[in-house]
């Protein structure tokens, strides 16, 4: 029994005692209640994962602390296989939710750790370890909600940007790139986007620097619109 932990401590001996029932259902019910509010942040901004896998995930944590507690007191177990297995097979989900979308543009790496990290505060929910468990759970929330206009915000600021591109030719990529350098940006790197590579389409992402001072006092959104009517341009759009 652990009796460090702090909100154990207050809740009571009950709670720190994992082979009694109030605590195993205080612990699941608590991890639960975590991971339904990252769920519920992810399904509102229609992430790949969302309510259902964050509980399934969470679950899954929990009871495997609960049996690596179990191992530990009947077999004298000094070695957590069951949450060691739990956290490699969340690793492995989390990391088959990253895609790359059409515009080669990398989606659901933010839901993928999330998925990774309430497994990890559900384990320690499952050891007992409430105080933790609550300091990183409220840590994840606010870096969800709070950092994420905030990330946005710097995007916005920063003169390093990326564009996916359309053009109406394959044969018309040097035009746009010289207008482009006649506009003060400076192209850092030009990659054929892979998803149509064989359909004969003139489809790129492009890495470029705004350099001139003056042209930095334009919005984003002013930029691509200056861009769009080049004649050459079929689409044009900014990757976040």
């Amino acid at each position: 029994m652990d009796t460090n932990d702090i909100i154990g401590h207050l809740l009571g001996e009950w709670s720190l005692t994992p082979t009694r029932l109030e605590a195993i259902v205080l612990r699941i019910a608590l991890a639960f209640l975590f991971a339904s509010s990252i769920g519920y942040e992810r399904a509102i901004n229609r992430h790949f994962a969302g309510l259902r896998t964050f509980n399934l995930v969470s679950l899954a944590s929990t009871l495997a602390a609960l049996c690596d507690h179990y191992l530990f007191h009947t077999y004298n177990s000094r070695v957590p296989f069951v949450s060691a297995a739990a956290v490699i097979g969340v690793a492995i989900i989390s990391c088959n939710t990253i895609m790359f979308s059409s515009k080669n543009q990398l989606k659901e790496l933010t839901t993928s750790v999330g998925l990774w990290c309430t497994s990890i505060i559900s384990l320690c929910i499952g050891f007992g370890r409430y105080t933790a468990a609550l300091i990183g759970f409220a840590i994840m929330m606010v870096s969800l909600t709070i950092f994420s206009p905030i990330e946005k915000r710097f995007k916005r600021q920063s003169p390093l940007f990326e564009i996916h591109l359309e053009l109406k030719n394959r044969t018309l990529l040097q035009e746009f790139l010289d207008a482009v350098r006649k506009f003060g940006l400076h192209i850092d790197n030009v990659e054929l986007n892979p998803s149509y590579a064989t359909s004969g389409m003139g489809v790129y992402t492009i890495a470029m620097t705004v350099t001139d001072r003056e042209l930095r006092r334009h919005t984003r959104a002013q930029l691509l619109e200056a861009l769009a009517a080049l004649s050459c341009v079929h689409f044009i759009e900014e990757i976040q």
